[in-house]
Parts: C-alpha cells; sequence; structure tokens
C-alpha cells in the first residue's frame, strides 16, 4: 500500500480495479491538517486522465503490472504481434494501443510489453531508436544551415522533419515520446 506521499511521477497505482500511471503529483501542506495530495493519474488500459485528491494518512493500492521483454514479430494492420524469446508464447495488442510500434521498431527487434494480470495493457518503447533514411531530398548548395529543416522517409516508414545535411542511407537517432530528429549516427 501506498500512502499519498509515495505517489511520485511514474507510480503505478489501482483505482477500482484498473491500473492507473501517475503523470502529475503536487503537494500542499496544511499547518495542523496535514498534507493534501493532488495528482493526474492516467489509465493503462483505456488512456483516460483522471484528477483525484489524498488526504493525510489514506491508504492507496499499488497495481501489479509486470514488464516482459518480447520480439515484435509483425502487423497485420488490426493488431500487433509480439513473442516471448524463450518461451515462444504470442501476444497479440490492438494497434490502436501499439500505434507507434510499426513507426519505431522493425520486425524482430525487442520491446517491453506490460501487463496487468494476465491482460497485455502497454508497450514501452526504448526513449530513443536507430533507424536508416530510405529516402530524403538532395541539398541545394549553399542552402546547408542548420535551421533549414526537410522531411526524411525512414525505413519503418514514417517521415520525421530533419537538418538539410541528412542524406539517403544514413542512419538517425529518432526519440520515440515525440518523433523528432535526435542526432545522426555512425
Amino acid at each position: 500500500m501506498y500512502s499519498p506521499t509515495d505517489l511520485k511521477k511514474g507510480a503505478v497505482i489501482q483505482v477500482d480495479g484498473q491500473p492507473y500511471k501517475v503523470i502529475e503529483y503536487s503537494q500542499k501542506v496544511m499547518g495542523r491538517g496535514g498534507s493534501i495530495v493532488n495528482v493526474k493519474i492516467k489509465n493503462l488500459i483505456n488512456g483516460a486522465v483522471l484528477p483525484k485528491t489524498y488526504k493525510g494518512q489514506e491508504k492507496i493500492e499499488v497495481a501489479e503490472v509486470t514488464n516482459q521483454t518480447v520480439q515484435y514479430l509483425y502487423n497485420d494492420g488490426l493488431d500487433a504481434f509480439f513473442m516471448n524469446p524463450t518461451s515462444f508464447e504470442q501476444f497479440q495488442l490492438a494497434l490502436a494501443d501499439a500505434e507507434d510500434v510499426p513507426k519505431y521498431i522493425k520486425e524482430g527487434e525487442e520491446v517491453q510489453l506490460q501487463f496487468f494480470g494476465d491482460r497485455v495493457i502497454n508497450v514501452e518503447l526504448p526513449t530513443s531508436v536507430a533507424l536508416a533514411v530510405e529516402y530524403t531530398e538532395n541539398v541545394v548548395k549553399g542552402d546547408t544551415t542548420s535551421s533549414v529543416q526537410k522531411d526524411a522517409k525512414l525505413k519503418t516508414g514514417v517521415t520525421v522533419k530533419v537538418p538539410a545535411f541528412i542524406k539517403t542511407g544514413d542512419v538517425l537517432k529518432i526519440d520515440t515520446r515525440d518523433g523528432s530528429y535526435i542526432e545522426r549516427t555512425k
């Protein structure tokens, strides 16, 4: 059980039988009255965000969420399919719940699946991935300042904004949280 002051950003709790992740946390100390903790929590199953207030000595149930390293196999347009590389157990998750997986993860690469009980509830992507540029326009001579951006289509099919000096075939480090270019890798 958590006390309200344990609800730091990233903590996973259970409310009404559903797993929630704390996404915002603030605490107000009220002199002799104790403290009040205001949090925003995100439902890990349906994505709903709720504000919640906890007082003093309330007890909050910890959600039993487990992680498992799996291999991304493929997607069929509706679902994404994963496999545990040691037990060969397969899992499927609706593509609506795993929409970023085909954008940034190549077939055969490993990701983390989160489970609540026996149910797959989320895919944890690495914060950055290295992807090769499949196609981008050639730079115009004299137009090579770093502030000029152009589109680059990556091997997974996603298009990102990159600096003008990037060429087809370059390998780029991409932030999976917002799809932005970080740097060119060797």
